[in-house]
């Protein structure tokens, strides 16, 4: 059997973990939904898809290489075809310019540098340290991008609202890191378990955050904030680079418009104190 000389707590942890992280995958679904009936992609970046793309596809490869990781292999291969029809989808509805940025991006990294590294891995690796040497660059890459959740946690903190971190997605992040963590340790991977420490950290702290500002009233504004913030990319399981849109831009408009409309009521208010 695939699955005969797993840990019994591996295959139980793997199995949640591959549950978790469809909820993770399928989590831009609505966003998609929207891009296709509007037939446009508004202000939305393709980047965090492509990274996921390439994440699961190195993460199905390096999976495919070692034994008895049929429950990498499901979750990676899922994430693939939900990551190329996100794609597809954006390329079919971009702007001329965006649609033109993504092919390149998608040609250089997922197409260019995953064939560099497929060949240096297999012609240019001994056999006996092969997987080893994947699953590093596996480490490396889901560590690299960890800068970018890293700066929505900053801006958090500074604007004082969790609005554009909803909270179901950050719980979700956080169970799939401690599934995957609990895996990689009871497989005996640390390839796998090592991303998944920051991971459970960083989704630590968005609930420590949640807790903290869930009920602030008052949020500053941060003028480049809603000029670019349109996605936050999370890399906390194995293969999930996974992005969730968020509308800063509408969200801090809106705001605005409450604090615009507040202050006259709040003038209006001390007139007729002074009246009185």
């Amino acid at each position: 059997m695939v699955l005969s000389n797993q840990h019994p707590l591996a295959f139980a942890f793997g199995v949640l973990g591959n549950v978790f992280s469809l909820f993770v995958y399928l989590a831009p679904v609505p966003t998609f939904w929207r891009i296709y009936k509007k037939r446009s992609t508004e202000g939305f970046q393709s980047l965090p898809y492509l990274v996921a793309l390439f994440s699961s596809t190195l993460w199905l490869y390096y999976a495919m290489l070692k034994k008895d990781a049929f429950l990498l292999i499901t979750i990676n291969s899922f994430g693939c075809v939900t990551e190329t029809i996100y794609i597809s989808l954006y390329i079919a509805y971009a702007a001329r310019k965006n649609k033109v940025s993504t092919i390149k991006v998608f040609v250089s990294m997922n197409m260019g540098l995953f064939s560099l590294i497929l060949l240096i891995t297999e012609f240019l690796v001994k056999n006996s340290v092969r997987v080893k040497f994947l699953g590093w660059i596996n480490v490396a890459v889901n560590v690299s991008v960890f800068a970018s959740p890293l700066s929505i946690v900053a801006q958090v903190i500074r604007t004082r609202s969790v609005e554009f971190m909803p909270f179901p997605l950050s719980f979700f992040l956080t169970l799939t890191a401690v599934m995957w963590f609990f895996y990689g340790i009871f497989a005996r991977d640390f390839c796998v378990a090592l991303p998944n420490i920051l991971g459970l950290v960083l989704g630590l702290l968005q609930m420590i955050l949640h807790a903290v500002y869930r009920n602030a009233s008052k949020v500053m504004k941060d003028q480049k904030l809603t000029e670019n913030l349109k996605t936050i990319v999370i890399i906390s399981i194995p293969g999930t680079s996974e992005a969730y849109p968020v509308e800063v831009k509408s969200v801090m408009n809106e705001v605005a418009k409450d604090l615009e409309q507040e202050e006259p009521r709040k003038q209006r208010k001390a007139s007729q104190l002074r009246k009185v």
